[in-house]
């Protein structure tokens, strides 16, 4: 009787798994995305950033990607399992060659078991730092270990003033590492300039999951909101047992979920904290630069000032 019921929950669980397909098109897009600095990127389909991918524990993700680029590309969804399917796995040269320009691959993933809070991003010539990432949200089908009304995405980047070649070959031209003058990167929350970016809605009494990615290169970021308290669930793809935090400390290729409920008035607003900060650029009094971003309850109420807890705490 076991056996058969676990055959039959098998194959319940195929029967509601879908195949979502999409089509990417790689290349390069012009624009300002830290407030200051027009330069080269690299998008999808024309846009940067590009939407999230949403897809259910079970289903088959399918991209077709098109290299639009002049050099190769390739893709990796950073903390997918690839049993058995290493060869889309993306690391070029490594798993699989690059995708030639004006060449096109399709990757076929299975989520299989896996849900949680993944991204996706460029895994040749560290295109990623370039602009080429995703949050890929892979959602359960069971219930979760907190109860929550909505989740938003929250995504962090470092974003620096010129592309990752230039900067490279700069690089490499040093006899010295120590006497690097590189500018340190800006900070994108969301996609933008960290201190500009469009406030976090709340609506009073609602819980909301924060589903929180780390998608930068080189820096670390430490992410609290004062006044409200967060309560870990999930943490690279891995559901945990609720756990109270005062913030969280994320560095490269990080996520984690967290349970925030919004207060029950909408008498105030409030702001996020956002601490981005690199040890390599310590000695150049460069880090760590702090941002700040609006919790909004209700358009025009008064923020409401809260210490926030220091860094050293997360």
């Amino acid at each position: 009787m076991l056996r058969q019921f676990i055959v039959f929950a098998a194959v319940a669980f195929n029967c509601f798994a879908a195949r979502v397909e999409l089509n990417w098109d790689v290349g390069y897009v012009f624009g300002i995305r830290d407030g200051f600095t027009y330069r080269r990127a690299i998008g999808v389909n024309g846009e940067l950033p590009f939407p999230p991918v949403h897809v259910t524990q079970g289903d088959t993700l399918v991209i077709n990607v098109h290299n639009s680029l002049d050099v190769p590309t390739s893709i990796h969804a950073h903390g997918l399992l690839n049993n058995g399917t290493n060869y889309y796995d993306g690391p070029d040269m490594v798993t699989q060659c690059g995708i030639p320009p004006g060449e096109s691959f399709t990757y076929v993933l299975e989520t299989k078991n896996q849900f949680g809070t993944f991204w996706i991003h460029g895994h040749t010539r560290h295109q990623e730092v370039d602009g080429l990432h995703t949050p890929l949200i892979i959602h359960s089908r069971k219930q979760p270990v907190v109860d929550y009304d909505e989740e938003l995405i929250m995504t962090f980047e470092d974003w620096f003033t010129t592309e990752f070649a230039v900067r490279q070959a700069y690089i490499d031209s040093l006899e010295d590492i120590r006497t690097l003058t590189s500018n340190f990167p800006k900070a994108l929350i969301n996609g933008y300039d960290g201190n500009n970016t469009a406030p976090i809605t709340f609506v009073p009494g609602k819980r909301y999951r924060l589903r929180v990615i780390c998608m930068s290169i080189n820096n670390w970021f430490k992410f609290r909101i004062p006044g409200h308290t967060m309560t870990l669930i999930e943490a690279d793809g891995v559901e945990s047992m609720p756990l109270e935090v005062d913030g969280l400390s994320m560095g490269p290729g990080q996520r984690y979920s967290v349970i925030v409920t919004a207060h029950d008035s909408d008498e105030f607003n409030y702001m996020y904290n956002v601490t981005s900060y690199s040890d390599a650029l310590v000695s150049q009094g460069l880090t760590p630069m702090v941002y700040t971003g609006l919790i909004n309850y209700r358009d025009g109420a008064p923020v409401k000032t809260i210490q926030s807890p220091a860094d050293e705490q997360l």
